[in-house]
């Protein structure tokens, strides 16, 4: 199990503490502590005045559980331990008298909840993940939650255009010259490759996400994200190839919704198939990276998703973007691919196998190992673009009713290219 994700957590504060005053409440806390990847060791004995004195000479944790079962006045010593808790703790008091007049004062003297016992498992549960909801939240005047979301989706025209090598990179770039928190999503369950890119084990979380939807919350992303840096988590998978994709999507727009209150920018390695069988995926995207390649068969499947789009999702900004683009030996020229598409190539990324080998050999993302080169130059262009994105640029681009395959003559490129079947789809 990954450790827990500490991402909102300002300076060294501990993510969770507890001062409990009996054994059957600490053997009831415990194991909840245990699965949501914390500290087993901060659930202490003893109730609030021990909490009072603690955290009068250490940092307060985000979410603290306090247990007033010892406590003669429960609001007086409420009172005592706001004096010793930094701003922003979320306190859980816990205790055994079942009074609602007791309850309401606690919550009006600012107690996020208050628990009766004895305790549950999912009580505590549910409360702890609550907790963790409202510390992760925006506050109001917080600088950051004027901050706009950004979720950019990369998509393939077709297998081996690089979408997922630009899609690591953009997520790296985002957290790393951008100083975002990023999440990277990689929904290629069976073969994705953001992981290994990164140099990194994926982890089960998104086959769990998959297998249990329900079980998504923040807690649940704390946990099963990995790392890549101090602004960049992943989530992916390699899933067993012997066991088909069981979903219906929910899974996917869940985990969409969370990165939305925990990241500044969402990127999502997007396979074609997901895309079509999964619209709903896009209901909250910004930005759709059209990667193609310049080949008839791209310069085709681009016009159907550029088409899709249109009817589909139709707030999401179209950005395409050619890689791996050689002039001297593309099968057919840039300006023939865009008067196909009928809209201009947003940008061109420059062929380099060398740079791609040394970003295998590196264990690196493509443009941390190679920063000095020209497809690296054309990539930071595009973090700058989507960073830089405007409500006017994500706009639908107009369109004319000029048909699709414009003044591109296929019929004429299909006599050159007789191999080439146009009327097969993926």
């Amino acid at each position: 199990m990954n450790a827990p994700w500490k991402s909102g957590l300002p300076g060294n504060r501990d993510p969770f503490s507890a001062y409990i005053c009996d054994d059957n409440a600490l053997d009831v806390l415990r194991p909840v502590v245990i699965e949501l990847g914390w500290q087993p060791e901060k659930c202490n004995k003893g109730g609030l005045r021990n909490a009072v004195q603690s955290l009068s000479v250490s940092a307060s944790p985000a979410i603290l559980v306090v247990d007033l079962s010892e406590s003669g006045d429960p609001l007086n010593d409420i009172n005592a331990l706001a004096e010793v808790c930094e701003p922003g703790t979320v306190v859980i008091a816990i205790g055994q008298v079942n009074d609602v007049r007791l309850y309401r004062d606690l919550l009006a003297s600012g107690i996020h909840d208050y628990l009766l016992k004895p305790l549950s498992p999912q009580q505590v549960h549910d409360a702890l993940n609550q907790a963790l909801a409202v510390f992760m939240s925006p506050k109001a005047g917080d600088a950051d939650a004027a901050k706009r979301h950004i979720s950019t989706a990369i998509v393939g025209t077709r297998g081996g255009v690089g979408a997922s090598t630009l899609a690591t990179s953009l997520a790296w770039l985002f957290s790393e010259a951008h100083k975002a928190p990023t999440a990277l999503l990689d929904l290629d369950v069976h073969f994705g490759t953001g992981a290994l890119a990164l140099d990194l084990e994926p982890g089960r979380g998104l086959t769990d996400a998959i297998e249990n939807p329900s079980r998504i919350d923040p807690l649940f992303i704390e946990r099963a994200m990995v790392r890549a840096g101090d602004n960049l988590s992943i989530l992916s998978a390699e899933a067993p190839i012997n066991q088909p994709l069981m979903t219906d999507g929910s899974a996917f727009v869940q985990l969409e919704n969370e990165f939305r209150q925990a990241f500044e920018m969402t990127v999502i390695d997007l396979p074609r198939n997901m895309l079509i069988n999964f619209p709903q995926l896009l209901a909250d995207v910004n930005l759709v990276v059209l990667t193609c390649e310049l080949t008839l068969a791209s310069a085709r499947d681009t016009i159907r998703i550029l088409s899709w789009l249109k009817s589909n999702a139709s707030h999401a900004h179209p950005m395409i973007v050619a890689n791996k683009v050689q002039p001297s030996l593309s099968e057919i020229s840039k300006a023939d691919f865009e008067a196909s598409i009928e809209r201009k190539v947003d940008f061109v990324i420059p062929y380099d196998i060398k740079a791609a080998s040394n970003a295998a050999k590196l264990g690196q993302v493509f443009v941390d190992a190679n920063r000095s080169s020209k497809a690296t130059a054309a990539i930071r262009q595009i973090a700058e673009r989507v960073m830089g994105v405007s409500a006017e640029d994500m706009a639908p681009p107009a369109t004319d009713k000029k048909s699709l395959l414009g003044n591109f003559d296929l019929k004429a490129m299909l006599a050159k290219k007789p191999k080439v079947d146009l009327t097969k789809a993926d």
